[in-house]
C-alpha cells in the first residue's frame, strides 16, 4: 500500500502545483528578480515615429459582426494612414464578403475553399509589407488605444510578439459558460503578466496578439492552437513574448456549455499537438527559464495533471480503508467529494439558468478538465485531417 501512498502525495502536489503552486512560486521569483534588476521602461514612441501596421482578421462566415469589427478597426487611436486593416475570408459563403465591400478602407483577400484559420494566415501573410501585424477575431473589439500599447511594448528590440489581454463581455446574467471563462481568464491573465515579467509570456492568444512580420513562419494547415505555435516558434529563436495588459480585446462568452465544450475539446487537443510539435522545448538544458515557464504552465495543464486530478479520488478511497491514518484521509477524501458535490451543484444550476458565481468556479474547473481528457480523442479522430478548419462555437447573444 505504499506505493498508493506516494503515487496520491505525488498526485496531489502535482495538481496543487499546476493550478496554485505555479502562480506563488512565479510570483516570489518576480519579486525576487525586480528586487536586483528595475525593469526598462521605453518612451512612448511620437506620432512621427510610429511605424506602418496591418490589422490582420481571419474570419469564416462572420456577417453578423462584419460592420461592428470595422467600425471598432476605424475607432483606434493610430494614424489612419500607417493602419492596413486586412481580411482573409477564405470558404465564407455567407454575406461577409458583401458587407465588407462597402467599406473601402478593408482590404479583403478571398478564395472559395475552405483550408482552415491557419491556411489562411499562411497565405494572408504573403501580401503583409508592413514590419508588424496584428492579429484579431472578428468577433473582438479592441480598446482605442491598443494599437498604440503594442507598438509601445515592441520598443524593446528583444520582444518578438506581444500578446494583448483577452476579456470576456459580462452579460446581465452570465451562465455557466461565460461566467466561469471570465473568472478562468483573469487568473489566466495575471500569471500571463507574471510570466512575462520574470522572462517571457508562455503563448499568446489569438483574440488580440502582435509580431514582427519577419519572423512570421508557415505553419503546418491541420494545427489547432496557430497563436499559440506562432508565439512559441518566435520565443525559441530567443526573442520574448511581452505581455501587455493595457491592449485588451474584449468578446462574449461562450452561449452554454454545449459551445464552450466544443472551445475547451478543440484547445486540449491543440495542447497536446502543441507538445509535441514544440517538443524541443521540453529540453530544460537548451532552454531553462522558458522551459520552465512551459512545463509548469502549459504542459501539465494539457497532459499529465487532468489524469492525476481524477486518480486522487479513488487512490484517496483506497487509502481510507488501507492506511494506518485513515482520519487524516477521510478528512481529504470529505473535502474532494464536497468539491465534486458543489461541481454537480453548479452543473444543476447552469442547467436551470440560475446565478451562482461561487459554484461555477468548481463546475467550470472540473469541465475543463474532462474536457482535457476528452481533447486525446479529439485528437485520434483528426489523425489524417490536413485540415485545420473546426466548428466555431457559438457565443452568448448570437
Amino acid at each position: 500500500m505504499r506505493t498508493f501512498e506516494i503515487l496520491f502525495w505525488i498526485s496531489l502536489f502535482i495538481v496543487f502545483y499546476t493550478y496554485i503552486g505555479y502562480g506563488i512560486v512565479l510570483y516570489i521569483l518576480v519579486k525576487i528578480k525586480e528586487t536586483f534588476r528595475k525593469p526598462v521602461h521605453y518612451p512612448m514612441p511620437p506620432d512621427a515615429e510610429l511605424p506602418e501596421l496591418t490589422l490582420f482578421i481571419a474570419a469564416y462566415n462572420e456577417e453578423d459582426v462584419v460592420d461592428e469589427k470595422m467600425q471598432n478597426c476605424l475607432e483606434l487611436d493610430y494614424p489612419a494612414e500607417k493602419l492596413q486593416i486586412f481580411w482573409v475570408t477564405d470558404g465564407s459563403n455567407d454575406h461577409t464578403n458583401e458587407r465588407l465591400a462597402r467599406w473601402p478602407q478593408a482590404t479583403v483577400l478571398h478564395q472559395p475553399e475552405r483550408q482552415g484559420k491557419t491556411a489562411a494566415l499562411n497565405r494572408g501573410m504573403k501580401f503583409v509589407k508592413t514590419p508588424l501585424v496584428i492579429f484579431t477575431d472578428a468577433n473582438t473589439h479592441l480598446n482605442r488605444e491598443a494599437l498604440r500599447e503594442i507598438v509601445h511594448a515592441f520598443a524593446n528590440p528583444k520582444v518578438g510578439c506581444v500578446a494583448g489581454e483577452k476579456r470576456i463581455a459580462m452579460q446581465t446574467k452570465d451562465n455557466a459558460a461565460s461566467g466561469g471563462e471570465g473568472i478562468y481568464w483573469k487568473y489566466e491573465s495575471t500569471l500571463k503578466a507574471l510570466d512575462s515579467r520574470l522572462y517571457s509570456a508562455v503563448g499568446a492568444a489569438g483574440e488580440l496578439f502582435a509580431v514582427r512580420s519577419e519572423l512570421f513562419e508557415d505553419m503546418r494547415t491541420d494545427t489547432l492552437l496557430d497563436d499559440f505555435i506562432l508565439s512559441l516558434r518566435i520565443v525559441m529563436r530567443g526573442y520574448t513574448i511581452a505581455y501587455c495588459a493595457a491592449a485588451y480585446a474584449t468578446e462574449s462568452g461562450s452561449a452554454d456549455m454545449q459551445e464552450e465544450e466544443k472551445r475547451k475539446v478543440r484547445i486540449a487537443a491543440g495542447g497536446l499537438q502543441s507538445i509535441w510539435r514544440l517538443r524541443p522545448l521540453l529540453n530544460p538544458f537548451r532552454y531553462g527559464l522558458l522551459n520552465f515557464q512551459y512545463v509548469s504552465h502549459r504542459v501539465l495543464r494539457w497532459s499529465i495533471t487532468p489524469i492525476l486530478l481524477f486518480l486522487l479520488l479513488p487512490l484517496n478511497v483506497v487509502l481510507l480503508f488501507t492506511s494506518a491514518q485513515p482520519l487524516f484521509y477521510a478528512v481529504i477524501l470529505g473535502l474532494q467529494i464536497l468539491f465534486y458535490l458543489m461541481g454537480i451543484w453548479g452543473y444543476i444550476l447552469s442547467r436551470r439558468h440560475i446565478k451562482n458565481k461561487l459554484l461555477f468556479i468548481p463546475y467550470y474547473f472540473l469541465f475543463m478538465n474532462v474536457n482535457v481528457i476528452r481533447g486525446f480523442r479529439y485528437l485520434s479522430k483528426r489523425k489524417g485531417n490536413k485540415s485545420g478548419a473546426w466548428e466555431k462555437a457559438r457565443r452568448a447573444g448570437q
